[in-house]
């Protein structure tokens, strides 16, 4: 049977000005006006669009789906104002959950007058002897109540550790696991189910979970695995390993796409546990934590190429783009850049990467698996980066021209539960980078949510990620609050043809005074995930 979709706008570049898509057996046969679709298919299922704008569905290249659904389903504390705040949020969450273990997810201190976290003292006055984690917005460092640092055994003695302020590096992966542990199977599995609805209902058909050892372990990514819902998950193993053999072995172990994802070379620059080459402007003790060293990274990335396995890092501070991109070098010397390419190799984040580091990253094929809300949410010049780093270094954050130009492949992603699992609002602030000269037109920013991320998933077909005749019948169906627009919005993003002649497809527009695109429905290979 033929499903005929009639009387919507499709984004397609080979039929920029179609109306009317027919879907058989899960793949796109026709693209036209729907004069001709209704002579042609008088058989089909109609589907009338009403006017809808219909696009090929998103990818998101980097997220933590239990995380996520945890979020979703239990204490959001993004909302928090004040430390005060956050902490009453706790007390209200306790009151309403009594007994239970708190996890929470999301309070932001850069946002606060005073730039100060909950004290483990003040997070006790209120949970007593309940175990309660409360972690950052980006998940590198979490204020623990005393009865869950407890369940840990001889944490004192691990790095990170702090008797009274936040809990970072190994001493928050401890906490987190045990955190992780005392919430029940059906706690978890309810969050996964959230987060993956969550997902199918912001027009997304596939994911890169982005699993490992110090994140939600073997147990969560082995029952994420065995979820069924239509929402794809493309799976990265955060570990590293010193030969071919080992890379082989963790792959048929973990059935992972590739040992990349968050294998943490660093930490973030909001926990001041990113690894700069200059000290944090405002913590000029400290160049942050490495957690990989050179030579780890070396041997990691040549176990994998010559294993024909995808390897990658956690990457945000230039000291840890420095140590990756000259172990990429290395690389290239001792197999060539085509035999690099092959294996797909990615970084995620590469927030702060020079215009040489970028050349050398584009030679070699090597992905940028890219968060652009992060420039959203902390860019600017009063952002976070600026307290961090200082206006000088702050500017020079997540270049998205930069990396387009020197040819490296872009995927973007959200990092959720750190950032909006909203596609739109990622290609609005690619398009939107609050520094100068560092956003990419919004069509190329589309791309790298819906091709490029296929395409940094393995998906090197050609067509998946595009309406055209031939490909996967994979695409969402939206309601706009605003028009379509191929325009340059501002100044500061690269412009593309607006010519008739030049058939480019039109976008949404997303001006920031714009709601963003509705989702109706969500389709992946003719199934219907959402609407």
């Amino acid at each position: 049977m033929t499903t005929l979709l009639l009387g919507g706008r499709i984004h397609s570049p080979s039929h920029p000005d179609a109306t009317a898509m027919a879907v058989r057996d899960g793949v796109v046969s026709w693209l036209g006006s729907d004069d001709v679709a209704r002579s042609q298919f008088g058989d089909a299922q109609v589907v009338d669009l009403q006017g809808a704008f219909v696009s090929p569905a998103f990818v998101d290249s980097h997220i933590h789906l239990t995380s996520t659904g945890l979020l979703m389903t239990g204490l959001d504390l993004t909302s928090a104002r004040t430390k005060q705040h956050c902490l009453t949020l706790v007390a209200e969450h306790m009151a309403a959950h009594p007994g239970q273990p708190i996890w929470a997810h999301g309070w932001d201190d850069t946002g606060w007058a005073r730039d100060e976290a909950p004290s483990t003292a003040e997070l006790d006055a209120i949970a007593g002897m309940t175990p309660a984690y409360l972690a950052r917005v980006d998940v590198h460092s979490a204020v623990a109540s005393t009865a869950l640092r407890d369940l840990v055994p001889g944490l004192p003695a691990v790095a990170g550790y702090d008797p009274h302020k936040p809990l970072s590096a190994d001493a928050h992966h401890l906490v987190r696991s045990e955190a992780r542990r005392l919430l029940t199977a059906q706690q978890r599995a309810d969050a996964r189910r959230a987060a993956l609805d969550a997902v199918a209902a912001a027009g997304i058909v596939a994911v890169h979970e982005c699993a490992g050892p110090d994140i939600g372990g073997a147990d969560d990514w082995q029952e994420l695995r065995a979820t069924e819902h239509g929402v794809v998950v493309i799976g990265y193993w955060g570990e590293a390993v010193s030969s071919a053999a080992q890379a082989r072995a963790l792959i048929e172990e973990t059935g992972a796409r590739g040992l990349a994802g968050d294998l943490f070379v660093d930490g973030a620059l909001g926990s001041h546990t990113a690894w700069l080459c200059e000290p944090y402007a405002d913590a000029p003790d400290s160049t942050g934590n490495c957690y990989l060293d050179p030579d780890g990274i070396a041997e990691h990335l040549i176990a994998c190429t010559e294993a024909g396995v995808t390897a990658g890092f956690h990457v945000i501070g230039d000291a840890a783009v420095r140590a990756v991109v000259d172990a990429v070098a290395g690389l290239v010397e001792r197999f060539g850049a085509p035999a690099v390419a092959r294996c797909g190799h990615r970084l995620e984040h590469l927030e702060m990467v020079s215009a040489e580091q970028a050349a050398m990253l584009g030679r070699c094929g090597i992905i940028a698996s890219m968060q652009p809300n992060f420039d959203a949410l902390w860019g600017g010049s009063t952002g976070m980066y600026a307290r961090r780093l200082g206006s000088g270094r702050a500017a020079l954050l997540n270049p998205f021209s930069l990396l387009a130009s020197a040819g490296v492949p872009m995927a973007f992603g959200s990092d959720a539960p750190v950032t909006s699992i909203n596609p739109w609002a990622t290609v609005r602030a690619a398009s939107r980078h609050q520094t100068p000269g560092s956003a990419i037109s919004m069509r190329a920013a589309f791309a790298a949510a819906t091709r490029g991320a296929w395409r940094a998933g393995g998906e090197r077909d050609g067509l998946s990620g595009t309406l055209v005749p031939g490909a996967p019948a994979s695409y969402a169906v939206w309601d706009l609050g605003g028009e379509l627009d191929v325009s340059a919005p501002s100044d500061n993003v690269q412009r593309w043809s607006t010519d008739p002649r030049s058939r480019v497809p039109a976008l949404p527009r997303l001006d920031p005074g714009d709601p963003l695109p509705h989702c109706r429905q969500t389709v992946h290979r003719g199934v219907v995930l959402h609407g």
